[in-house]
């Protein structure tokens, strides 16, 4: 069982977050990735490293996955997924890509493609509905 949750800014210390996830459009349409050992799709994101904040991670991660070079970030919202009873936390954030170089050749990322809404080939489909509806829903006011 998975239950994903969006909580409050200051209920986790940073210090628990482990996850950066980057709901991300380019020209409009969504950006997402697929990993090259897997067939799915994936929003970009992924671990926040040691000595990284959330957003030094998600700035990271959205380059090395996407290519971005140029884009505005936003902080959305912390969230907890718990799988089987057991908690991980993360934080959310929206991008705006304005320019898009190619994925870095060391990036464990095969390729991206753009669409109008979330695809129905999905990597985590149990997590990653949750989180592009929270982002579509603050992407309309940011």
């Amino acid at each position: 069982m998975v239950k994903v949750t969006f909580i409050k800014q200051n209920e986790v210390s940073d210090d628990k977050f482990k996850f950066a996830v980057i709901c991300a459009r380019y020209g409009g349409k969504w950006i997402l990735c697929r990993h090259k050992k897997r067939t799915a799709w994936e929003i970009p994101g992924g671990h926040i490293e040691e000595g990284e904040t959330p957003l030094e991670a998600a700035k990271r991660e959205l380059f090395e996955e996407t290519g971005a070079t140029d884009f505005e970030i936003y902080p959305l919202t912390p969230y907890c997924v718990e799988i089987d009873g057991e908690k991980s936390y993360g934080k959310l954030f929206f991008a705006d890509i304005t320019v898009l170089g190619n994925i870095p050749e060391d990036s464990e990322i095969k390729e991206t493609a753009l669409f109008d809404t979330l695809p129905q080939d999905l990597t985590y489909p149990e997590i990653q509905p949750h989180l592009y509806e929270y982002a579509v829903k603050q992407g309309e006011i940011i």
